[in-house]
């Protein structure tokens, strides 16, 4: 008897993520798509102004974004990578639930509608909706389950559908994280006095004042890989990528640079915490930007520890979620906390 036929169901596993330009001519276009997102720009009327003003705020930021992408290679790596966890992910499923897993970018291809397509062209019993974002905020999270909502607006009344909302404190993800930060630390001499910069994602202050859990569940994140990983090194929070003039969350990546210096830190380590693969805001905002930085302020050692991608022990902790999901046995020692 089959693996399929013990657990009785066909399963397919959707995983959520933000996407990004495979090109330079892809640049304005993915733009178009970001800024078109009513979960990101919302206002009195916006279902009339917002497609024109998407077009404007696209075509203004295009060349400066797409200088970005040149220096990264010419293209968003987060496709490929996503793809990677994918395969991953299948394998890691395989022995107790054969499952189909699938990618639904936000603003570029492979679309949520080609997702979809998919899902309604195979014989599946059960969908997983797995979005690749630890903390939970409507406008990631959120907007990916809207706009497969929107795609598919029927899933709810002929499959069971199970949406993973966020994964911030499952003790895996946890552990991927700690792993990753001690391989990083590792290239620092012995003794250095390393700070801890961890580096999240910045949303608008609005959208955490209208009740977004996503500032509380970052700095959770940060308290219990400090936690878990057990180092006597002084650690703080910032945020990164602010588009627009208003207030985002802070400090900024910049600014913490800024200040650590000044107060005579020598040696940094960033820890993108809120980010599982590699892509502009890691590459380039932080790689290159702030290194840049970083050495016009004198610092001694400036590390960025890599993104999650495919870390084995990542992948488990996306196994473990799925299984939870559909109430297959899950690993020992894997209660989320």
């Amino acid at each position: 008897m089959s693996a399929t036929e013990r657990n009785g169901s066909r399963t397919a596993v959707v995983l959520f993520q933000l996407g990004g330009p495979d090109s330079l001519d892809a640049v304005e276009p993915f733009l178009f798509n970001l800024f078109s997102d009513p979960d990101i720009i919302d206002f009195p009327l916006a279902r009339l102004a917002r497609e024109p003003l998407a077009r404007l705020m696209a075509r203004r930021r295009a060349g400066k974004v797409r200088d970005h992408y040149a220096e990264i290679g010419g293209r968003s790596p987060i496709m490929e990578l996503t793809q990677s966890q994918a395969v991953a992910l299948e394998a890691a499923l395989a022995p107790t639930l054969p499952a189909q897993v699938l990618v639904a970018m936000r603003y570029w291809h492979p679309l949520t509608a080609d997702a979809v397509a998919q899902i309604r062209g195979s014989e599946v019993d059960q969908l997983v909706l797995l979005p690749l974002y630890p903390q939970y905020s409507r406008v990631t999270t959120g907007s990916s389950v809207n706009e497969w909502n929107r795609r598919y607006p029927d899933s709810g009344n002929h499959l069971p559908v199970t949406l993973v909302e966020r994964f911030y404190n499952h003790p895996l993800y946890l552990d991927a994280v700690v792993e990753q930060i001690n391989r990083a630390l590792a290239r620092f001499p012995a003794g250095a006095r390393v700070h801890l910069l961890f580096s999240a994602h910045g949303i608008p202050e609005s959208i955490i004042r209208a009740g977004d859990p996503y500032q509380r569940e970052t700095q959770e994140t940060v308290r219990l890989v400090r936690e878990r990983g057990g180092w006597p090194l002084p650690a703080s929070l910032c945020y990164q990528s602010k588009v627009g003039p208003g207030r985002w969350l802070g400090p900024m990546l910049h600014e913490s640079l800024q200040a650590l210096r000044a107060a005579g830190t020598a040696h940094v380590l960033v820890i993108p915490v809120s980010f599982v693969t590699e892509h502009i805001e890691t590459l380039f905002e932080i790689d290159i930007e702030a290194r840049q930085l970083a050495a016009e302020l004198g610092f001694e050692q400036f590390e960025m520890m890599p993104a999650l991608n495919d870390s084995p022990v990542f992948i488990r902790a996306l196994a473990d979620l799925v299984r939870r999901a559909v109430a297959i046995p899950v690993e020992s020692g894997s209660n989320v906390s």
